[in-house]
Formats: structure tokens, C-alpha cells, sequence
């Protein structure tokens, strides 16, 4: 009798376990906030300026930025070098469906990790940059066609107080 009770909890236990989400977020800051939303205004010199910072896209299976890209680089370094003084900065990469999570988990730190060096040679601080990747599961575009793919190969900025 004991052992059916005991088994009974058991698979209970396991069943329960089971229906927990999956977090697959990989960030190189356990420190950094994981909301998704940027930092207040108060912090903030010119929320304007702050909108216009750009995503950085990626082609398929790459994380070397792009010539194209580098303009948008540049820019918003300067953006955050004067208007984020006192944000810290979380750059997040994702990717597009094709490839397992492990592997696209990898690529979209690999992307991060592309932008934030570049932002750190055009003068931002290392300090205040931190990494995530995101993987597939924070794609901005559903449906199955290669200019939504292009859109889901991208590194975001978020700001943080």
C-alpha cells in the first residue's frame, strides 16, 4: 500500500513539475533587469533622440555586422553616449525559426555580443552594456516568408535606470 502511495504522489509530483514554462532567455548579466519595457524619462535627456535608436539586422546564420549596419551602429552610439548617461544599456539578439534553440540561443548572444564590441569602438562604456539572447522566442514577425525572417535576425536596445 505504501508503495501505491507512494507512486501516486511521485507521478502527481511529476505531472505538476511538468507544466512549468520554459525559460530560454540566456543573459550574460545576472544583474540585468529582464523586463521588457526601456527606463523611465526622468533619467533621460531627450526621449526623442532615444526613440530613434535603431535595430541592427543580421543576415541568415551570420553575427558579423553588417556593412550597411555600421551607420546604424555609429548612430546610436552617439545617441546613447549623449542622451543615456546614466542607462544602462542590454542589447538583445534573436533570430529567426530555422536551426534548434540550442543553436539559435548561441547565434543570437553571438549577435549581442557583435554589437555590443562595436558600440564599446565607438566610444560607449563596456560597463554599461550588457548582453541577451532571446533566441527564436522574441520574434516581431509570424509569418513564413523571407522578409519576415529578415526582420527576426535583429539585435534590439532596451534602456534600464
Amino acid at each position: 500500500m505504501k508503495k501505491i502511495i507512494f507512486a501516486s504522489i511521485t507521478a502527481f509530483a511529476v505531472i505538476i513539475s511538468g507544466c512549468a514554462t520554459k525559460n530560454t532567455s540566456v543573459s550574460s548579466s545576472s544583474s540585468v533587469d529582464s523586463s521588457k519595457g526601456s527606463g523611465g524619462s526622468d533619467r533621460f535627456e531627450n526621449l526623442e533622440s532615444l526613440n530613434s535608436i535603431a535595430n541592427v539586422y543580421f543576415d541568415f546564420d551570420k553575427f558579423d555586422v553588417r556593412k550597411d549596419m555600421q551607420k546604424v551602429i555609429a548612430n546610436n552610439a552617439e545617441i546613447l553616449k549623449k542622451e543615456a548617461t546614466n542607462a544602462t544599456i542590454v542589447v538583445e539578439g534573436n533570430c529567426d525559426e530555422w536551426g534548434t534553440d540550442e543553436y539559435n540561443q548561441a547565434l543570437g548572444l553571438k549577435r549581442a555580443k557583435a554589437v555590443k564590441e562595436s558600440l564599446i569602438a565607438q566610444g560607449v562604456s563596456a560597463d554599461k552594456i550588457s548582453i541577451k539572447s532571446y533566441g527564436e522566442t522574441n520574434p516581431v514577425c509570424t509569418e513564413r516568408t523571407k522578409n519576415c525572417d529578415a526582420q527576426n535576425r535583429r539585435a534590439e536596445f532596451k534602456l534600464l535606470k
